[in-house]
């Protein structure tokens, strides 16, 4: 058989086409990867730049005027830039600042969404538990426990931040009128982190809300 006859059979046709194919798919693979890689660049080129008001509007000293700008810059990086990795990190930032300024649930919802576009390690933990700490500052203790709990299942015993987990789940289980359950948490605490250096408060808080005799 000769070139032409075989350029002209069947199964080589639907073999270059085939080809043709997957040589397309992988050169739009590849300029999607390039564009996200662009659009990550310029999403932690804002939170960087962002990152310079954040670090004015932090702290008791802060003015309000600070605080709203960078609110207002992180704002945008989490609007303008959504897709990138930079917007769990502006969002958890934004949580931050919006406790300072004592707006709960405004912090509660960009906790929220750090969680929501897949903050992980270090940065999940501390996010689920600001969700908490927002419940908290509200007095709204049951969902403070609730909140508290969910990260506590989260890290395994003997982990960074095991322990300040259920210190703050014992809190609030204690606010929110739940003795024997608060009792329980810090006796699980001295079980599993034997060595720490906050035994005797612990067993301070465990005596304090034992039942009157």
């Amino acid at each position: 058989m000769d070139w032409n006859d075989l350029l002209s059979s069947r199964g080589v046709r639907l073999g270059l086409k085939a080809a043709g194919i997957v040589a397309v798919v992988a050169v739009l693979g590849l300029a999607g990867w390039l564009w996200l890689r662009a659009a990550d660049a310029r999403g932690q080129a804002a939170l960087a730049a962002s990152m310079q008001q954040v670090q004015q509007a932090e702290g008791p000293q802060a003015s309000p005027e600070a605080r709203a700008r960078a609110i207002a810059a992180l704002q945008a990086v989490v609007t303008e830039h959504g897709r990138s990795s930079a917007a769990v990190q502006a969002a958890y930032e934004l949580g931050n600042l919006q406790f300072e300024a004592g707006d709960y649930a405004a912090a509660r919802r960009a906790y929220e969404l750090a969680l929501a576009k897949g903050a992980s390690g270090s940065l999940r933990t501390l996010a689920a538990s600001g969700i908490g700490h927002t419940w908290e500052a509200e007095k709204n203790y049951a969902s403070a426990v609730t909140a508290y709990e969910a990260v506590a299942r989260e890290i395994p015993a003997g982990q960074f931040f095991f322990e300040d987990a259920l210190l703050d789940l014992a809190r609030a289980q204690a606010l929110a009128g739940k003795p024997a359950e608060a009792r329980a948490t810090y006796e699980r605490l001295l079980k599993d982190v034997p060595d720490t250096r906050r035994a005797a408060d612990i067993r301070a808080r465990i005596a304090a809300l034992q039942p009157a005799r």
